[in-house]
């Protein structure tokens, strides 16, 4: 998968439609593949995703994290292998694992594997957020445009109401990440951002 290094603006009113604030009675926050294979597009937006971290947990709401591996492309490579000409994330490498600031944060029984770009498919995500009573989820982390929107539209199909964050995801290209707020906007999510989520989930404490 390619990589890079890039900082994106918060700056999401263009989009927006809809205004809501997540339940934290109800909510859960999805930290997507925060791992060293990312860190050149991760690393600039860190801050932000540290900061909705910690609102999340101030509120009460649980975090789990994404780790993706494989353990070969002709394993359970599937069609990301094809589409990346084998280059995936093999598990056991330095590579595969999460960035020490996310590292150190994440309980290990917080953190599910998966192989594709959706964190419902080959997982158990959706039986664990049924058996915590999860309405809601709040997705950030990488890459915006690959496997948040995927897990965003997914979980909307699956009848979760979308929170997705404006300045705590990261891609490649601003067009890209622009283009997923546009259409995440339009059809299955809530933008938000820090300041939002301070807001909206502080606040009623």
């Amino acid at each position: 998968m390619a990589t890079s290094s890039l900082k994106f603006s918060s700056s999401y009113k263009k989009y927006e439609i809809r205004k809501k604030n997540p339940d934290p009675k109800t909510s859960v926050l999805l930290v997507i593949d925060m791992q060293n294979y990312f860190a050149s597009m991760a690393k600039p937006m860190l801050p932000n995703l540290l900061t909705t971290i910690h609102i999340c947990r101030q509120a009460s709401i649980p975090v789990i994290f994404t780790r993706h591996c494989h353990k070969s492309p002709a394993e359970d490579g599937g069609m990301l292998a094809e589409w990346w000409n084998n280059d995936l994330i093999i598990d056991g490498t330095v590579e595969s694992r999460l960035l020490p600031e996310i590292e150190r944060l994440a309980g290990k029984d917080e953190v599910m594997e998966k192989n594709t770009y959706s964190a419902f498919v080959n997982t158990r995500l959706q039986q664990r957020l049924m058996e915590m009573g999860v309405k809601e989820v709040i997705v950030a982390g990488v890459m915006t445009n690959l496997c948040c929107e995927t897990t965003a539209r997914e979980a909307f199909v699956r009848g979760f109401r979308v929170f997705f964050s404006t300045d705590a995801t990261a891609t490649t290209d601003l067009e890209l990440h622009d283009a997923t707020l546009r259409n995440l906007a339009y059809g299955f999510a809530y933008l938000v951002d820090c300041h939002r989520l301070k807001d909206g989930l502080l606040r009623i404490k």
